[in-house]
Order: structure tokens, then C-alpha cells, then sequence
């Protein structure tokens, strides 16, 4: 946990940036609509349809103010492989480390890498970054989940009927809030923790 909590107390560095990644999905779901005479409100039938599950990926450089979303058909290994190569060799090709915050799923792990890609390169791709997780039952020390909370509420409280206006939706999300270079303001520190959460410590005997 300590070292996760420094790892947002550093200043920024392009050449080796903190970035946060986790996911989540959304039931897609068509409303089926009564016609009704013109002039008078639409109405929206009880009845729906299911169009399948959309999963979009929360890639979040907190220390920037910047985050990227993939919007995927499901969460998989190699889902989550293809976005590690995305990130290191497009998004942040330039840095000489990628410090990786995530959670403890189990996809969450450079054996990801190994599933997706020959053992050569899924090597070159585990050595981009710096591993670091959340403890268990801590997964809210990932600032992706604070940003999949947010955008949650915001962009995606509304039934959406298919993944055409699902990735529509994000994007326009994920470009709103880029635009306004939106940080979180975390202020939970180490000093904190250790009063806060002493109940996690381990005691000394």
C-alpha cells in the first residue's frame, strides 16, 4: 500500500510515468418504445432487449491529467495484453519506464503477456514496466477505478443500445475530460495510512 501512496506523492516525469489501468462493463440494452399519436410523449415499454456486454478499459496517467479509454468486446488475457502493448508502444513509447498500477485480477500479470505474444516479445513488453499492485480489499488505491466511477456517473447512467454508441459515448467522455486537464485530487498519504488504517499493519511484537 506504502508504496503505491509515494508513488502519487512524486513529482511528474514524462520519461517515467505513473500510469493507472483497470476496466469495467456495461449490459447493453435496446428499449423497445410504444408509437404513440403525434403530439403526445413518447412512452418506453417495460420490455427490453440485451445486445451483449461492452468493456472498456480506463488507462489513467494521474500525475498528467490525462486518460485514455479502449473500448473492447470482452476482458480477456489478451485484452488486457493488447492494451500493455498499446501502451508502451504508442501511448508512452518515449518513456524509458512505465510505472503500472492496477489491481490483483487475475488477468492483471505479465503471464497476460505470455498468452497473447511469443515469449520474446511478451519479455520486451514485461520489462516496459514497473509492477506495482493494490493490497487486497484496496483496489480503490487505483486512481483508473476513482476515473471508472466518475464516468460512470457521467457517461454511462443511461441504458446505451448497442457498442456502436458505447464507444461513442466514451469517446466523447474521455475527450470532455482531456480537454479540461482534470487531475484527481488525492490526498491520502502515507502518514495517513499508518493512522488510519493501523488495523492493516502488522503488529510488532
Amino acid at each position: 500500500m506504502e508504496d503505491i501512496l509515494e508513488l502519487y506523492q512524486r513529482p511528474y516525469d514524462p520519461i517515467v510515468p505513473v500510469i493507472c489501468i483497470d476496466e469495467t462493463n456495461k449490459q447493453l440494452i435496446q428499449q423497445t418504445r410504444i408509437p404513440c399519436e403525434s403530439g403526445r410523449p413518447e412512452k418506453v415499454d417495460y420490455e427490453y432487449i440485451r445486445n451483449g456486454v461492452a468493456n472498456v478499459f480506463m488507462i489513467c496517467e494521474p500525475l498528467a491529467g490525462r486518460r485514455q479509454t479502449v473500448v473492447t468486446e470482452s476482458r480477456t488475457a489478451i485484452d488486457f495484453a493488447e492494451i500493455l502493448r498499446y501502451v508502451s508502444d504508442q501511448l508512452y513509447s518515449g518513456a524509458e519506464k512505465i510505472i503500472l498500477v492496477t489491481d490483483n485480477l487475475n488477468i492483471h500479470a505479465p503471464a497476460s503477456l505470455y498468452k497473447a505474444f511469443p515469449p520474446q516479445e511478451a519479455r520486451r513488453l514485461a520489462q516496459r514496466f514497473e509492477w506495482h499492485y493494490t493490497p487486497k480489499h484496496g483496489s480503490w488505491l487505483d486512481m483508473a477505478e476513482i476515473e471508472i466511477g466518475i464516468m460512470s456517473r457521467q457517461a454511462l447512467s443511461k441504458p446505451l443500445p448497442d457498442l456502436d454508441s458505447f464507444k461513442q459515448q466514451i469517446r466523447a467522455w474521455t475527450s470532455k475530460r482531456n480537454s479540461q486537464s482534470v487531475k484527481v485530487n488525492w490526498q491520502f498519504t502515507t502518514h495517513d495510512a499508518r493512522i488510519k488504517l493501523a488495523r492493516l499493519y502488522p503488529t510488532v511484537v
